[in-house]
């Protein structure tokens, strides 16, 4: 049977929608689902449900999600109507500890047969997609395990407001260690997921529960401009030491909380670069770089670039030729735009200086070096150069760990395929290698 479950993020949300009328039968469903969550019948809601969501989710899986959302929120305090276009209302469910979105479906005959909680979306943005296929829209998403609990991180400088989430084991006693989770390239989210490149993992998800599992507490948060995480600078105005600016920020905002005793810094992909710059005279007690590249980025995309067609591989050289003077050029072939299209030039600029060897030798405290051997995008061979360059790190290569930090073969397609396999669980020895790391450290 497909599994369907119900997505829970923590995250912040801003209304700006007009609410509209919703049928009253709407309104009755929610306000009796809100009447049975609170009584604690989740067995009630579900004979609320119609055929279509039945035969996606079992009882038990749903009682178990809604026992999950009680223990992680609360009860349901308020419920707001934000939009309605049928067949799809969505609400403003306010939680005693937080506020997530709800969209609900109704069939004619009155019964619920979609129901999603997790980020806002207009009825517009929810579509007008079969009962089946709403209630599956939700089974991309984990739900939050129980045995942890996560509350909402924002986190404001000059320019970009940072949204993230922080994990903690449920039962918590005394101080705890924090690893601050950066993900890699791209638009990737907290969870390591990103609707624009058709990527959706949640590796970070995962590893910051299984961390808070063994006692140790994580932030991961969505780089700015991405996901929740706002800016007012546009794709041009971005450089890479922003990123290393806003890590930088978050790791003074640990130390200074009283919950946690020490900050561990993990960046993975090119999220292990601006950990590195980020830990520089920093109150960081150790580092992990997951997946991290030992060369300089534009030396890796060039090695990337040599599966391309041979005139691509000439533009490049002489954008890179360009670039290496300080100099951007506009006019270049479209199909070389998802490198290095004008708006991305200047990031890369910034980018491309940074050497990440000479940048972990600098480093005084200790470090972890992890690498799957069956990265597609990263080798053991830069884990390799990190570690001669940091002769006392700790190397650690993983058998069969892929990129996104599944159990995959070094077949490109079935490798591949991974990256869009949410319910894959991580490669089983990476959260206890992280977990050894951690608490080995003074």
């Amino acid at each position: 049977m497909k599994k369907t479950f119900f997505s829970l993020f923590i995250i912040s949300l801003t209304f700006s929608a007009i609410a509209q009328s919703a049928p009253g039968s709407y309104v009755a469903a929610v306000k009796k689902f809100t009447v049975l969550y609170n009584d604690d019948k989740p067995d009630s809601i579900y004979n609320m449900f119609g055929p279509e969501m039945t035969a996606a989710l079992t009882k038990d899986k749903f009682k178990a999600t809604m026992t999950g959302l009680k223990e992680q929120f609360g009860n349901l305090m308020e419920t707001t109507l934000v939009s309605y276009k049928e067949p799809v209302a969505v609400y403003k469910a306010s939680f005693q500890t937080t506020t997530l979105g709800m969209n609900i479906r109704l069939n004619n005959a009155n019964q619920i047969i979609g129901l999603y909680f997790g980020q806002l979306k207009t009825a517009s943005q929810a579509g007008d997609n079969t009962g089946a296929k709403f209630a599956a829209a939700a089974s991309a998403n984990t739900p939050v395990d129980p045995s942890v609990i996560e509350s909402p991180m924002v986190h404001k400088t000059l320019s970009a407001t940072l949204h993230g989430t922080y994990t903690l084991p449920k039962d918590v006693s005394g101080k705890l260690p924090v690893v601050l989770i950066i993900a890699g390239s791209g638009p990737t989210d907290r969870d390591g997921n990103s609707s624009k490149v058709d990527l959706e993992t949640n590796a970070y998800k995962y590893l910051a529960w299984g961390l808070a599992k063994q006692g140790i507490a994580s932030l991961r948060y969505d780089k700015r401009m991405v996901g929740e995480s706002e800016t007012g600078n546009k794709e041009a105005d971005l450089r890479f030491d922003d990123y290393v600016d806003d890590a930088v920020g978050l790791i003074q905002m640990l130390a200074a909380d009283d919950r946690f005793s020490k900050v561990i810094v993990l960046g993975h992909s090119e999220g292990s670069l601006v950990g590195m710059l980020a830990c520089r005279d920093q109150p960081v007690k150790g580092f992990i770089s997951l997946a991290g590249a030992g060369d300089r980025a534009d030396r890796i995309l060039t090695e990337q670039l040599k599966s391309k067609p041979q005139y691509q591989q000439d533009e490049f050289k002489t954008l890179l030729d360009s670039m290496k003077k300080g100099k951007t050029i506009d006019n270049i072939d479209p199909r070389m735009y998802y490198i290095a299209r004008p708006s991305v030039q200047r990031y890369l600029i910034s980018w491309f200086r940074y050497e990440p060897a000479r940048i972990i030798k600098m480093l005084k405290m200790p470090i972890l070096i992890i690498q799957g051997n069956t990265d597609l995008q990263v080798s053991t061979a830069d884990a390799d150069k990190l570690k001669k360059a940091k002769s006392e790190a700790t190397e650690i290569i993983i058998p069969n760990m892929n990129h996104v930090l599944k159990d995959a073969p070094a077949d490109r397609d079935q490798n591949l395929a991974t990256y869009n396999k949410p319910d894959l669980p991580l490669k089983a020895e990476l959260v206890p290698d992280v977990v050894k790391f951690v608490n080995g450290l003074n």
